[in-house]
């Protein structure tokens, strides 16, 4: 029975995404095609008819033209469901604070977010992420949310693969949406419950110290900074965490990083929070795994939701990073926006 289920699952995707790709190409071949038309018509217009062979020319090569463009697309979708949903890009970041200890000058950190380990079914290509993290030898190593997509068993054929990760200061980890089964149809009350014991083990045996609105120092010599981590607080996607809990018997002057999963937090709460958050790191965009950031464009569908929704921004003298995820969800692939392992640099000014 699991076995059915399971080929079923994949046969449904493979066909839905199949018909996602024919049928965005069948729209971008008709929309220039529709354009050749308009254009064309207004060419015979103006002409009068007279030079009827240069038009017909115009169309014959315009159609070629967009059956270009057509197959383009295939292409692109195509590269995007096979290989771009794994293809992990690593994003550095040197950020500069006037308040950082002297002791934790050059420290470095390695985010990651929106695993979503029941999507992957490629083990071996998610291991060369993981080899690509510790590649980066940073100090320290977080990750901002949703593990899984409905159920704690979908991260426990990767355990093996993600425990692998190594920072000399830590493994810490943080709550997305996603991880606490609001998305799945369970038996009874009891059965959720058991989930999220479940889902929380799953992060120790990963190697994770999961943060729920709690907050731990980290030292170097005689100097500390705070590393804090709340529980999902996102507009529309649930209120649960409690940054003053979290930061509760911390100086308003101590140095602090907050891992909250989505950047609705830091416009709602964090950027003007009393006491001084100075890099907050969140995830939960995913860039909509869709759009283009190159040739100084970066544009994704998903701006019109968040209006910043990956990578460093500043106010107030903080800074909010939104990691791209690590991960895919809904649309198994990605196109322009890849999965990202961030590495941010401390630096004091």
């Amino acid at each position: 029975m699991q076995f059915r289920k399971k080929h079923t699952a994949k046969f449904f995707t493979v066909v839905t995404h199949a018909f996602l790709m024919f049928f965005l190409a069948e729209v971008v071949f008709s929309i220039f095609l529709l354009l050749g038309d308009v254009v064309g018509f207004f060419v015979a217009l103006s002409a009068k008819f007279s030079g009827s062979l240069f038009y017909f020319e115009r169309n014959y090569y315009w159609v070629g033209f967009c059956l270009t463009m057509l197959l383009l697309t295939i292409v692109i979708f195509g590269y995007g469901i096979v290989k771009g949903k794994y293809a992990y890009r690593v994003i550095k970041h040197t950020l500069y604070f006037d308040d950082l200890p002297q002791n934790f000058d050059g420290f470095t950190i390695t985010q990651i977010s929106d695993v979503h380990a029941g999507s992957f079914t490629k083990p071996k290509e998610v291991k060369k992420g993981i080899d690509l993290i510790n590649k980066q030898k940073s100090d320290l190593f977080v990750f901002t949310g949703d593990l899984v997509n409905n159920v704690a068993t979908e991260i426990e054929p990767y355990i093996n693969i993600f425990s692998n990760i190594r920072a000399d200061y830590g493994k810490y980890s943080i709550l997305g949406n996603h991880d606490y089964g609001d998305y799945a149809k369970w038996p009874n009350p009891e059965a959720k419950i058991a989930n999220f014991a479940r889902l929380k083990e799953n992060h120790a045996a990963l190697g994770f110290r999961l943060l729920l609105d709690e907050h731990i120092t980290l030292t170097r010599g005689d100097e500390k900074i705070i590393l804090a981590g709340i529980e999902n607080w996102g507009v529309g996607f649930g209120e649960r965490g409690d940054l003053k809990k979290a930061l509760h018997g911390t100086d308003a002057t101590d140095f602090k990083i907050l891992l909250s999963h989505d950047p609705s937090h830091w416009d709602a709460e964090t950027k003007n929070f009393p006491s001084n958050i100075a890099l907050t790191l969140a995830g939960h965009t995913h860039g909509m795994q869709f759009g283009i950031e190159a040739f100084g464009i970066k544009w994704s569908p998903v701006k019109y939701r968040y209006k910043h929704w990956a990578g460093i921004k500043e106010e107030n003298n903080r800074y909010l990073n939104i990691n791209r995820g690590f991960g895919f969800l809904g649309f198994s692939g990605r196109i322009g926006i890849w999965p990202e392992i961030t590495v941010i640099t401390l630096r004091k000014k």
